[in-house]
């Protein structure tokens, strides 16, 4: 499981400037549009389990995608065990008794301290 986010940050633009002009700039209007999404891949299938998040990634958009997750991962029946980074809002204590509650058949394994090369997702071919 992870989360990645995206954000607009101005566009190219083609224009005509004077020859006598050395070195235009160009400012661009900064926006601050941006998405986010939470995302987890089966290993089995290879499917890609996702949840767009508009506001910021914290305990209860993690929470939300956790029970989307799970849901989506109970239908087979087997037992989930979902690899994840050490992100702050994955220990929150908001989800941790739902998490006790699920254990036998949902269960989160956090990766150590910076590690890209052990996360899963990391490998999704683009």
């Amino acid at each position: 499981m992870d989360e990645v986010h995206f954000q607009q940050h101005g566009s190219r633009c083609r224009m005509w400037i004077p020859p006598e002009t050395q070195d235009p700039v160009l400012l661009h209007h900064p926006t601050r549009k941006s998405v986010g999404y939470f995302g987890a891949l089966r290993l089995r299938d290879g499917k890609l389990v996702y949840r767009r998040e508009t506001i910021r990634f914290k305990a209860e958009t993690c929470f939300d995608f956790l029970g989307h997750l799970w849901k989506q991962s109970s239908r087979s029946g087997r037992r989930v065990v979902v690899i994840t980074d050490n992100a702050r809002y994955h220990h929150a204590a908001l989800h941790k008794e739902w998490r006790k509650a699920v254990e036998p058949w949902f269960q989160l394994e956090y990766l150590p301290p910076y590690s890209p090369d052990l996360n899963p997702i990391e490998r999704v071919k683009k």
